[in-house]
């Protein structure tokens, strides 16, 4: 496929720098920075999801771990009450 492309000049002198250092032609270049791009994007695209051990807390029913210190507050409050 044919295309013209305008390409800032910092990427430009990059790019020349880089197809001189290979010594390749400029589509070579292109083609290979454009295809590694891609990749580098589609691998991005979708995280691996995390997943974490899980284990047994030793709460009873009922007993709501995420509201702990709700909880601690509660007990500091009656303590302080019955003084």
């Amino acid at each position: 496929m044919r295309t013209t492309l305008t390409i800032d000049d910092e990427l430009a002198t990059s790019i020349e720098r880089l197809r001189k250092r290979q010594g390749v032609g400029l589509r070579q270049v292109i083609n290979d920075l454009l295809r590694k791009g891609l990749l580098a994007e589609a691998e991005r695209a979708e995280p691996k999801r995390y997943v974490g051990p899980t284990f047994k807390t030793g709460l009873r029913p009922g007993i709501d771990p995420t509201r702990m210190n709700q909880l601690l507050d509660e007990l500091e409050v009656e303590e302080y009450l019955q003084r």
